[in-house]
C-alpha cells in the first residue's frame, strides 16, 4: 500500500465542525505519524441559513458544499456528523464511507443559566430549539413548556440565550464537549426522555471510492461497534424515507456482550401521536435490524404520519 504524503480535510467551517476535524488529524497523527494533513473549510448552505432548514432542501443543507469538494477533487477525506448526513438518498456518486469514528455521547443537554432540571422548569419557559424531533418530545412529556425557533452553531445559540432570547437551551452534549462548554450544562437527559436523533455522536470519514489507499489508511481509525450502529440506524432511516420536518428518533447500541439493539420512535409534530419499535438483532446483521424496525413502525402507521407533514 502506500501511504499518502497529504491528506486534505474538507469540512464545514464552524468551530464545532473544524474540532472534529481536529479530532480526526489527532488520531491520525498517532496511527500514522508521517502523514501531513491540511484543512479545507468550506461554508455550507445550512450555515448561512438560519431559518426553516425545509426550505434549503432540508438536512443535505449541511453537506452539499462538502460532498462537492470531495467529488471534484479539491479535498481527499470529507468529516461530517452522521446525524447531517441524509439517509433517504444515496451517497454522491463515486464516494463511500471509509470509517465511523468511535461513538461520542448521543444524549442531549439541557442548558439553564439558573441549574435548573427539565422537571423543574416552571410553566411557560421558552426553550430554544428549532429541531422538529425536540420539539415534538417535549410537547408529550412537558406540555407547559414553550419551544421558541433557534439555529445557528452552539457557540451562536449560547450567545442568543445569554442575550434573553430564550430561558433555556437543548443542545447535544458531544457537541458541547467539542467546544470545550460542558460547563454549562444544568442537567444530561437520558435517551428515554430525549431520544436523540439518526446517528447522534458519530463521525464519518467519507471518501472517493477509488482512492484505495486512502480508505485503507483511514478505515483502521473506524469502530467496529460504531460501524454495526450507523449501518442499523441509517438503514433505518432509509427504509422509512423520513424529511427533515420529520420527527424520528432512534438510536442502536451494543451492549458488553456484543449484541445489538434499537430503538426508535416517530412522532406528530405536536407530540400527541408517538409510534414506538425497539428490537434486538440476534441473528440478524446490522441493516436488516434497520429494515425491521423500520416495517414495525410503518405497520403502526408511520408512513401516513410522516406524508401528513409538510415539508
Amino acid at each position: 500500500m502506500a501511504t499518502p504524503e497529504l491528506i486534505r480535510i474538507v469540512s464545514r467551517d464552524s468551530p464545532m465542525a473544524l474540532a472534529q476535524v481536529e479530532r480526526v488529524r489527532a488520531e491520525l497523527a498517532v496511527l500514522r505519524p508521517g502523514i501531513r494533513t491540511t484543512v479545507v473549510p468550506v461554508k455550507t448552505t445550512g450555515d448561512k441559513w438560519l431559518g426553516d432548514l425545509a426550505k434549503v432542501e432540508g438536512k443535505g443543507a449541511f453537506t452539499k458544499e462538502v460532498d462537492a469538494a470531495l467529488v471534484a477533487g479539491e479535498a481527499d477525506l470529507a468529516v461530517h456528523c452522521v446525524k447531517d448526513i441524509p439517509a433517504d438518498r444515496p451517497l454522491p456518486a463515486g464516494t463511500m464511507f471509509a470509517a465511523f469514528l468511535k461513538r461520542d455521547d448521543i444524549r442531549d443537554a439541557l442548558v439553564h443559566p439558573g441549574g435548573l432540571t427539565l422537571d423543574e422548569l416552571p410553566a411557560g419557559t421558552r426553550i430554544g430549539t428549532s429541531s422538529v424531533r425536540r420539539v415534538a418530545q417535549l410537547a408529550a412529556s412537558h406540555p407547559h413548556l414553550d419551544c421558541v425557533p433557534f439555529r445557528g452553531n452552539a457557540g451562536r445559540r449560547l450567545r442568543k440565550l445569554a442575550d434573553g432570547e430564550a430561558d433555556a437551551l437543548l443542545l447535544a452534549v458531544s457537541g458541547l464537549e467539542r467546544i470545550g462548554r460542558r460547563d454549562v450544562i444544568s442537567e444530561v437527559l437520558d435517551p428515554e426522555t430525549m431520544m436523540p436523533p439518526i446517528g447522534a455522536g458519530i463521525l464519518a470519514l467519507q471518501c472517493r471510492e477509488g482512492d484505495t489507499d486512502l480508505i485503507e489508511t483511514v478505515s483502521d481509525l473506524g469502530d467496529p461497534d460504531t460501524h454495526r450502529e450507523a449501518t442499523a440506524e441509517r438503514m433505518f432511516l432509509h427504509v422509512l424515507q423520513g424529511h427533515c420536518n420529520s420527527p424520528i428518533a432512534g438510536y442502536a447500541r451494543t451492549e458488553r456482550g456484543g449484541e445489538l439493539s434499537l430503538r426508535a420512535s416517530v412522532f406528530t409534530p405536536d407530540g400527541k401521536t408517538v409510534l414506538n419499535a425497539h428490537e434486538w438483532a440476534g441473528r440478524l446483521d446490522p441493516a436488516t435490524l434497520g429494515t425491521s424496525v423500520a416495517v414495525a413502525l410503518l405497520r403502526q402507521g408511520a408512513r401516513d404520519l410522516i406524508d401528513t407533514i409538510p415539508h
